[in-house]
This record gives C-alpha cells, structure tokens and sequence, in this order.
C-alpha cells in the first residue's frame, strides 16, 4: 500500500524549491523494529519492490535474499515517475533537476520517517546511481552501499544514448514506444538476442521474432508510463555525478564509512563494467572495504533483473 510524506521545504540544486508528496512503500518488518533496507528502483521501475507484482520478488520476500522476515524494505518513488497516479510540477520543469535533487528529497524523507542509519541502500540502473548521490550527501546514512549496473558518474555513452532517447521523446508520433524500442537495445546484447530468437519468424507473419519482441515492449511501456515521466527520468539518468561540485573521486571514496559493493555485470554494454573496474583498481589500496563482483551474463545490463543465482551468491554475505 502506498504511503505519503508532505514535504514543503526541500530546495533544489537548481535553487527551485520543490514541494510536493513522496510516495513509499514498506515490506516485512514494521518500521524501526528491524535493521531497514532502501531499494532504489530504476528508470522504468517503481516502489512495489516485493510480493506478488513486485519488480524485484525474486530478491526481496519471506525466505528470499532479503528476507522481509528479518527486515524492514522501504522504497521510495521517484516524484513524477507516475506510480501514484499523480501529476507534479517537477514533470513539467524536469530540466531542472538532476539525480542529486533525488538523492536529497530521499533523504528527507528517511529525516521525515525518524530514520538516521539504514542496514543498507540497494539500488539497480538508476536507482544505483542515486544511491551514490545520497551516500555522498550523508557518509554515515548506511552500512552497506551496494550499486547494482550502474556507475558514480554518468559517461559519455550514457549521456549520449539520454540524449538519443530524449529526440525520440520530443519529435516520434509514438514516442514512448519507439524510446522503448531503442533502450531494449541497450539493455541486452547481441549474444542475448540471437540465443533467444536465431532469426526466427513465427508462422504467418511477416515479422522477425525479433521485431515482435521490440514492438511488444515499446506497446508494454506505452500502456504503464507516462511520456512526462520518461522524459524526468531520462533527465536524471544522465547527470549522475557524485563529483558534480568538484571533489576527487577517491577522497570521497576514502570518506564513506559504509561497506561499498559494487556489483557489475561483465556483458553489459550500458553501464560498462570497464568503468568500476577501473574506481576499483583506484581505491582499494586506500579504501579497504570497497569490493568488486561480477555477474556473469549474455544478458547485458538487464541481467540485474535475470541472475537471481548470481545476485543471491553476492549479497548473502551482505544479508
């Protein structure tokens, strides 16, 4: 069930204020009765993290990875992602913001709830980025900071496809179906592709299984998602920066007293696991409970959403 908390005196960093309701949802243990996890979601994702219709159930449940038995799961929405049913001002000027303003209205709203350390801060994609943010905001808010897909700083290729999905945005007759079409791309690979389909077309029709498989998730998102708030999210995705107001990378690093886990995966051709490599390679010699895990995956950047073997073999030293 969804929650609400008014909040009316966050500023943004583009100097707006921003005033509006954070929606949630919270699974398992009643709140401040157990060690508490924070699911960011993703672009597309929302705050129904767990149960039936959850996104992430085959993580987050009674008996699963993270056991709601034994904690607490809060997750926020993203304001203006949708999932409330509820139009927002901050749709309307999404240029304004960036991932950062995310990270800081989540916080508020752990302030709001009487929340000052979380067990943990899980987050895939974009949810992963904004739990960097936030983890930089406040050092001390987590024990375990754990990015799943997703990097401290959006690349150039990243910034580059945003901006490609942001013309199908603005300029297609369809545009969120054809957006769609073109992320699916991004999110799976070559391999992905050819092992499920092989060039196959179905009896009686004149398209590839292929085609029929893009279309089909193009149509999906169109029906669920609102055009205003692919365009936020899409806004967000490419201005993850922790290093936005000129710090260096590794001093940050070095000052997060949290656990950090990042968890690549090697075929992913979004967030490029060559990027973590690399911060990893940079910080651990100075960072000592910094580590590094690898999905192994022809999926691409959606195996986050696949390998719930490999994911359940990562995190059970963390839960």
């Amino acid at each position: 069930m969804l929650k609400y908390l008014k909040l009316n005196d966050c500023h943004i960093i583009s100097g707006k204020r921003f005033a509006s309701e954070l929606s949630y949802q919270l699974f398992g243990c009643p709140l401040h009765t157990a060690p508490i996890v924070l699911v960011n979601h993703a672009l597309t994702g929302n705050s129904n993290v767990s149960g039936e219709s959850g996104w992430w159930s085959s993580l987050i449940g009674p008996k699963k990875t993270i056991d709601t038995n034994n904690y607490t799961v809060l997750a926020f929405n993203i304001p203006g992602n949708g999932f409330d049913g509820k139009t927002d001002n901050l749709i309307i000027n999404y240029k304004d913001y960036v991932a950062k303003d995310i990270a800081n209205i989540f916080l508020y709203g752990l302030e709001f709830l009487g929340i000052d350390q979380l067990h943990s801060i899980i987050g895939g994609s974009l949810g992963g980025g904004i739990a960097w943010e936030m983890i930089v905001l406040n050092p001390k808010i987590t024990k375990h900071l754990v990015p799943i897909a997703s990097d401290w700083k959006s690349t150039d290729w990243i910034i580059a496809n945003c901006l490609i999905q942001e013309q199908f945005l603005l300029n297609s007759s369809n545009p969120v179906n054809d957006a769609r079409m073109h992320a699916m791309l991004c999110y799976r690979t070559p391999d992905s592709f050819e092992q499920r389909f092989e060039g196959s077309m179905s009896k009686g029709s004149k398209l590839f299984n292929i085609e029929s498989w893009l279309i089909h998730h193009g149509e999906k998102l169109q029906k669920r998602f609102q055009l205003s708030s692919y365009k936020l999210m899409n806004q967000l995705l490419k201005t993850i920066d922790i290093t936005s107001d000129g710090k260096n990378i590794l001093n940050l690093l070095i000052s997060i007293e949290a656990e950090i886990h990042i968890i690549s995966i090697e075929s992913d051709l979004f967030f490029v696991n060559k990027k973590n490599k690399k911060i990893i390679n940079l910080a651990q010699k100075e960072k000592h409970n910094l580590y590094y895990h690898q999905i192994r995956s022809i999926h691409g950047h959606d195996a986050f959403l696949i390998e719930y073997d490999q994911l359940d073999s990562i995190l059970g030293s963390i839960f």
